[in-house]
């Protein structure tokens, strides 16, 4: 019985062979999707974990040692985030520090790969002489989070480790992940992999329907001769897994040209380990065999029909239409996002139960809705049809809309996930992105927080003889701060050399203005040289006296005058409470968050509308092709070839439609209601990046149906009629 299903796969002509052939690339595409799924989840697992010892956490149960001096602090390179660590090893039995054989000395530091290529690369005035000392060796990977993460390990005397904000004593150093949960990230990565898998799942039920009438009249024929209902379900169960089993040997195989295109791609902000992206051997081993078992259950569901009789296949009746209640998951699943309104989970973990079964069962909803949506258009459009073909398709997509449904739901999948995203992230971009002007960028900050600081003699002049470095000003605490008012207060004589941040009153000694020169609004564009800031009380003398709030830097712009004021600074200033930087570099990590999402929905679209695309190109030409002696038919009876396009085309068009304008309202309302109970933020309306992609989407969808139609011809002709 075996042989004889192998048979029937492969070796029955032609037609049995495509289908093969495309139910084995859709299978194999949806386990290589899947196990990149898991491994991206267990991938970020562990490049949270490898950074865990950073912190400085004592662990439960280390073995007996010397305490050590340690203070974690962060710091800049062009955009990019650097974690320091300063420790001052107090004894001659330090905690060991994973990646490392021991902790350096005061006057040794050690860097990760990333670090030490970039302190190579460039000058020591930009960045190498803002660590003291000589290299002592690289961190190795295995204790570092990233090929691309910048990390240092440098050595102090206690006394100055101790005298660093947050500096702790340890006598062990844990390696354990940090409490900070990753739920937030697995949730989008749930999301999108519901994105990515949902049009695949349905790409290899499309395809299993390839042919489908003709092995139904086929293993009918069978129940005739005399085969049993458990013969002929063995026979479709073989079928199946032969082309599932195939396909999953494809998926294992292309699975390393996609990990190796999901290391290169910083999907978390900073790329993966080739190596972390694993999927491992439990999960490996289930999909493996769930595949090729799922693929023969759906044999058997399919196989229904024939079981019951051998005369079932002839014997076709208009299928029930489809009722109402079908809406009944989608409205539930957005009564439940609806329900954490004002009732949002305070954990992480908590968060993701509570919003990613919402989003799945509106996702499951929309597959189960569609049918009717399809049905109630259909109605619609045949109560206004004026002509014959609208007539016909809009008859036969109301006497079966699941098949007509079917062909575009993988679409209407990715139109909604990509609505959701883009809904999402544009709302927070309008919401939290601040707009940097030209001013913010090439102004630097040294703040000294707290009570203050003092600015050694001299240093100003030595900024400004720095190449690149346009001025250097200090700025006071402004004693007359209230809830409103600028931070800080300048010397109206060192604002008049910098014009473009504006000017003191007349006869003014010194002015209030913000210590970022700029202010704080969410369009950082600058005053202006018209503004005239407000005169301040305080006098040349008694400024004298008072601790500066911030050293402000300008630099032309360049990275490596930015980066030279920066190492200057923090050669000056190394126990630095806050590292020196411009606006836009203490922003940078919730603009990296931000393009993360936005890189995560380019995936989704990039790659789950083409799959839908593909599922309908099967769908529809596997229509035509059951279909081809009712088309045949119709061509002897004198209809036309164009009327006959034109209902094939009405029955893919219509319904694609429909579904799209009900996947992108309801991605949109989920969207609003996600955005409502996590954040309190109301939708804001997407751009031309969503309106462009998600448009030539739906028209290069229609481009496949229309593609399609060329087939009529060939397979309806006069033939067909009377081989059939």
């Amino acid at each position: 019985m075996i042989r004889l299903g192998l048979r029937l796969a492969v070796a029955t002509g032609r037609e049995a062979l495509v289908r093969f052939v495309i139910l084995a690339a859709a299978v194999a595409l949806g386990v290589g999707l899947l196990l990149c799924t898991i491994a991206g989840v267990r991938a970020l697992d562990a490049q949270t974990g490898r950074g865990g010892w950073v912190r400085g956490e004592p662990a439960a149960g280390a073995p007996p040692a010397d305490p050590v001096v340690w203070a974690a602090r962060w710091d800049f390179f062009d955009g990019r985030a650097i974690e320091r660590v300063e420790v001052g090893v107090t004894g001659a039995n330090p905690p060991t520090v994973p990646g490392i054989p021991r902790l350096p000395d005061p006057g040794q530091y050690y860097v990760s790969r990333a670090l030490h290529d970039l302190i190579a690369a460039h000058p020591a005035d930009q960045l190498g002489a803002r660590f003291p000392g000589r290299e002592a060796g690289i961190i190795a990977d295995s204790a570092v989070p990233s090929p691309d993460s910048l990390v240092a390990v440098v050595g102090r005397t206690p006394a100055e480790a101790g005298a660093l904000r947050g500096a702790h004593e340890i006598t062990s150093v844990s390696t354990a992940a940090p409490k900070i949960s990753t739920a937030a990230l697995d949730l989008v990565l749930s999301v999108v992999a519901g994105g990515l898998l949902f049009p695949v799942l349905i790409f290899i039920g499309t395809a299993t329907r390839l042919s489908a009438t003709r092995r139904e009249q086929r293993f009918a024929a069978m129940r005739l001769v005399g085969a049993t209902p458990r013969q002929v379900t063995r026979l479709a169960a073989v079928e199946a897994a032969a082309a599932a089993v195939a396909g999953t040997v494809a998926g294992f195989a292309l699975f390393p040209a996609l990990r190796a295109g999901m290391a290169a791609v910083p999907l978390s902000t900073e790329r993966f380990y080739a190596d972390d992206l694993a999927p491992g051997w439990p999960a490996a081993v289930l999909v493996a065999l769930g595949v090729p078992v799922a693929a023969v259950v759906a044999a058997r569901l399919a196989m229904r029909r024939v079981r019951i009789s051998p005369l079932g296949v002839a014997r076709r009746v208009t299928p029930k239409p489809p009722r109402a209640w079908r809406l009944i998951p989608v409205v539930a699943g957005l009564l439940e996002l609806a329900y954490f309104i004002g009732r949002t989970p305070e954990t992480s973990n908590g968060q993701t139960a509570a919003f990613l079964p919402g989003f799945l069962l509106i996702m499951i909803g929309l597959v189960i809705a569609g049918p009717w949506i399809t049905m109630v258009g259909a109605r619609l459009m045949a109560r206004r049809a004026r002509r014959l073909p609208t007539l016909v398709a809009a008859r036969r997509l109301a006497d079966n809309p699941q098949a007509a449904f079917r062909a575009i739901s993988g679409v209407m999948l990715g139109l909604f996930v990509v609505s959701v995203a883009t809904g999402v992230i544009t709302t927070i971009v309008n919401e939290r992105g601040i707009r940097y002007g030209n001013l913010a960028s090439v102004t630097l900050l040294q703040q000294f927080g707290g009570d203050g600081g003092t600015v050694p003699d001299g240093l100003p002049d030595r900024l400004r003889h720095i190449e690149g470095v346009t001025f250097a000003v200090v700025l006071h605490d402004n004693p007359d701060n209230g809830p409103n008012d600028p931070s800080s207060i300048v010397a109206c004589a060192d604002l008049a050399t910098i014009p473009q941040y504006g000017r003191c009153a007349p006869g003014a000694e010194y002015a209030q203005i913000w210590n970022n020169l700029v202010g704080f609004d969410r369009v950082r564009t600058g005053a202006g040289a018209a503004t005239v800031w407000a005169s301040s009380p305080v006098t040349a003398a008694q400024a004298a006296s008072m601790k500066v709030d911030t050293l402000v830097v300008g630099f032309d712009g360049t990275t490596a005058a930015h980066e030279r004021a920066r190492t200057a600074l923090e050669v000056a200033f190394p126990d630095f409470e806050v590292p020196p930087g411009t606006d836009v570099d203490y922003g940078n990590n919730s603009r990296t968050q931000l393009r993360l999402f936005q890189r995560l929905a380019d995936v989704i679209m990039l790659f789950s509308l083409p799959i839908a695309g593909c599922s309908l190109a099967v769908s529809v030409a596997a229509g035509i092709a059951d279909r081809k002696r009712p088309f045949s038919l119709l061509r002897l009876t004198g209809v036309p070839l164009r009327m006959l396009r034109r209902v094939v085309g009405l029955e893919s068009a219509v319904p694609l439609l429909a579904a799209a304008a009900l996947a992108t309202a309801t991605g949109f309302g989920a969207a609003q209601l996600f955005l409502r109970a996590q954040m309190g933020y109301t939708l804001s309306p997407p751009g031309w990046s969503y309106y462009v992609p998600a448009g030539l989407g739906l028209a290069a969808s229609l481009a496949i149906i229309a593609s399609t139609l060329p087939l009529l011809e060939r397979v309806t002709g006069p033939e067909t009629a009377r081989n059939e």
